[in-house]
């Protein structure tokens, strides 16, 4: 395991990975800022889903998700059309000039890390998406307040169990069964006994 003096240094380049990630907003267009270009991701990566789906897996509030989706609506990059399993609920979905916003999103943000980082190997590349990958794993299931919803989606993605709620392309009910639970431990032994007597209603 890593001594507490990697950790520290780790946390201290973590704080200052901002900087990345504010340069890769700056080539965001006018037009998409931040929020929305986030959620033409997620639904470019998931699928339709529905809009109480699409505000678990931001971690925000309903009213927040709402303002983003209806930018991306007024500019005709996503819709909203009836879900087939419940009309008095909406689903949203990508049109076809959102796919081509959200290539066109992909390709600034590959031609912004190919210009910042022309001079690593392809290995050094591909080391860094894995352990970034096993960083974000660390934290996805115990970081506070983070939907168990956004968590399973991901896990998806990665090929680990499909999602109940969320798929690419399609909308399903939340149905899956749930694990069988092992059975609890044994008490330790000298550990005072208790049974319950069954209670007969007359």
């Amino acid at each position: 395991m890593a001594g507490q003096g990697q950790f520290e240094e780790l946390a201290r380049q973590l704080g200052a990975i901002g900087s990345v990630k504010r340069d890769l907003e700056r080539i965001l267009p006018p037009d998409c800022p931040g929020g929305s270009a986030t959620v033409l991701g997620l639904l470019g990566r998931y699928g339709e889903m529905r809009m109480t789906h699409l505000a678990e897996l931001l971690a925000v509030d309903m009213s927040v998700s709402s303002r983003h989706v209806a930018h991306l609506v007024e500019h005709g990059w996503i819709e909203r059309a009836a879900d087939p399993a419940d009309k008095r609920s909406r689903i949203l979905r990508l049109t076809p000039a959102g796919r081509q916003k959200l290539a066109e999103l992909s390709r600034r943000s590959v031609e912004l890390l190919a210009e910042r980082l022309g001079d690593w190997s392809e290995a050094d590349v591909e080391q860094l998406t894995l352990l970034l990958t096993r960083l974000r794993d660390g934290f996805g299931e115990c970081r506070q307040g983070r939907p168990q919803h956004a968590v399973r989606a991901e896990q998806g993605e990665r090929g680990s169990r499909p999602d109940p709620l969320v798929r690419p392309q399609s909308l399903v009910p939340v149905d899956s069964p749930v694990p069988p639970q092992p059975p609890p431990p044994p008490p330790p032994s000298g550990a005072p006994q208790f049974t319950r007597t069954p209670t007969t209603i007359t």
